[in-house]
């Protein structure tokens, strides 16, 4: 029997999610707000396309999201004016219900309440890797949620992950993301900075990541980024408007834990600054613009 898969949320990283998912042999029915982005969808990949989030999952063994931000979350699944009815207002029971948006974990926990009461199951599996891991199907997804529920989620979430990791219950993999996004900026600021230095020295990037690459300085940052950014080059994906929308997330939820994020909170200021010179669809390692005169 084919399961039947809704996937809503066609962006840089929806796209080719819901494309790895037709290629492995699974009915699936995609919607997107924008509708030429899914018309597009339809004309490269085997599947239907739906006009509404509630036309989208009705009949659905398995239903994935991936949006912006927690309000296009909650009008995915409450639906709004524009939208009408969202995905909880037509739900079969033992319904599977995926997440891979990076969102606030409290939505996250709300959202696993209400499908319980619609008897159905909601897991929270936000991502890392960018356009480049969705498009050759090799993310880091962190998973939240029940054991068996994600033991269900694994052959389909396999179609585009790399490392699947269930980090604890509904919640956790939103926090977990919170996590990564507060190396990544770290990491960042710090490369910023180091090769900000080295061009003010006349060093060589291919020179510098060939010599600490393997070393303690190493990281993918300093692999991939590091001759792009010494160059100028910044259309790689995930872009400062996203970025400062998770440290929003992170300030909110440490603030919650009582803890202190004085490092994240200097960059985000640097990438408001950004946002403000027009800068804000670069992608995020535009952060050593900072040192611009």
């Amino acid at each position: 029997m084919t399961i039947k898969l809704s996937f809503l949320g066609l962006g840089v990283m929806g796209y080719p999610m819901a494309g790895h998912l037709a290629d492995h042999g699974f009915d699936v029915t995609v919607y997107n707000r924008t509708t030429e982005v899914a018309t597009k969808w339809l004309a490269q990949y085997k599947g239907k396309q739906a006009e509404t989030p509630r036309e989208a999952v009705q009949g659905a063994d398995v239903i994935l999201t991936c949006v912006g931000n927690d309000q296009d979350v909650r009008s995915l699944y409450y639906g709004d004016g524009k939208e009408q009815h969202g995905i909880f207002s037509t739900l079969d029971d033992d319904t599977l219900l995926i997440d891979h948006t990076t969102t606030s974990a409290e939505l996250a926990v709300e959202l696993a309440q209400v499908a319980q009461q619609h008897h159905s199951h909601f897991i929270d599996a936000p991502l890392s890797g960018g356009q480049i891991g969705a498009e050759k199907g090799c993310l880091t997804i962190m998973v939240g949620g029940q054991i068996a529920i994600f033991q269900r989620a694994k052959t389909i979430l396999n179609c585009y992950a790399q490392a699947l990791t269930l980090v604890g219950k509904v919640g956790a993999g939103q926090r977990c993301k919170m996590v990564n996004q507060l190396c990544i900026t770290g990491i960042l600021q710090g490369l910023s900075e180091a090769l900000h230095f080295a061009k003010a020295a006349g060093m060589d990037a291919e020179t510098l990541v060939n010599t600490l690459q393997h070393g303690a300085a190493g990281s993918w940052q300093m692999v991939n980024r590091t001759k792009t950014m010494m160059n100028n080059e910044f259309d790689f994906g995930f872009a400062i408007d996203w970025m400062v929308k998770d440290l929003d997330i992170c300030f909110d939820e440490a603030k919650r834990l009582n803890v202190e994020l004085p490092l994240a909170q200097q960059v985000s200021q640097h990438y408001k600054k950004l946002q403000g010179q027009g800068d804000n669809r670069l992608d995020t390692s535009a952060l050593i613009k900072q040192f611009d005169q």
